[in-house]
């Protein structure tokens, strides 16, 4: 596989340039004031062997990857947040390779992983059951999928609210990015199995904005 650091970029998948130089920059706040970074930790302690990041953004999960990682392949389809994954690669312990492609049609062999991460990033892509098809074709028998995405709201009000921001303006204003998804149920209908997981909301305490409602977890390739 071509190393981001040397391969060509080909045409990107994804191009929204002036939302990922606001995301570089709200993802960085909301790791160290938001508790972002402690949920990565959280989402990644205890991987071992070879991981493929889908939608790695700007690489903050990278530090976050414990020892017993031997590589990580991390898949990013926006080039502005691909060039920050790379530079962020060169400042961790971890062996990472930076890749170009899309969720939907990830570019590496079948069963080749022994587990995958979904960092938000289901909200965002085109495709999500063609997406999650993809990490499962990916992944090795009893593989496991790593997830920690936001969602639909418990409440019907703010439900309701998800559906008419996700019809409008929201997708438009925040790089396709979708409130009212349900990642569970897709990463379920996908073939996955032994599903974990705890709700939560993003801030804990304070207003509730429709992104705020979050869950993580693990599932298997049966």
């Amino acid at each position: 596989m071509p190393s981001s650091r040397t391969a060509r970029v080909p045409r990107d998948a994804v191009h929204h340039p002036l939302f990922a130089r606001f995301y570089a920059r709200f993802s960085v706040s909301a790791d160290t004031k938001g508790g972002i970074g402690a949920l990565r930790t959280e989402l990644l302690t205890g991987l071992s062997g070879r991981v493929i990041e889908v939608g790695a953004g700007n690489g903050l999960n990278f530090a976050a990857y414990p020892a017993a990682v031997s590589e990580v392949v991390a898949v990013e389809p926006e080039r502005h947040l691909r060039q920050l994954a790379a530079d962020a690669a060169l400042r961790v312990d971890v062996p990472v390779d930076v890749v170009p492609g899309a969720a939907e049609a990830l570019p590496v062999e079948s069963g080749a992983f022994d587990a995958a991460v979904a960092s938000l990033v289901l909200c965002t892509v085109r495709d999500v059951p063609r997406a999650l098809a993809e990490m499962h074709r990916v992944l090795r028998p009893g593989g496991e999928l790593r997830f920690f995405e936001h969602g639909v709201a418990p409440s019907p009000g703010m439900a309701r609210t998800q559906r008419v921001l996700d019809r409008t303006v929201w997708p438009r204003l925040f790089g396709g990015c979708h409130t009212g998804r349900d990642p569970l149920a897709a990463i379920e209908a996908a073939g996955f199995g032994d599903v974990t997981y705890r709700r939560f909301t993003v801030p804990e305490k304070g207003p509730r904005m429709p992104s705020s409602f979050c869950v993580l977890g693990t599932a298997r390739k049966s």
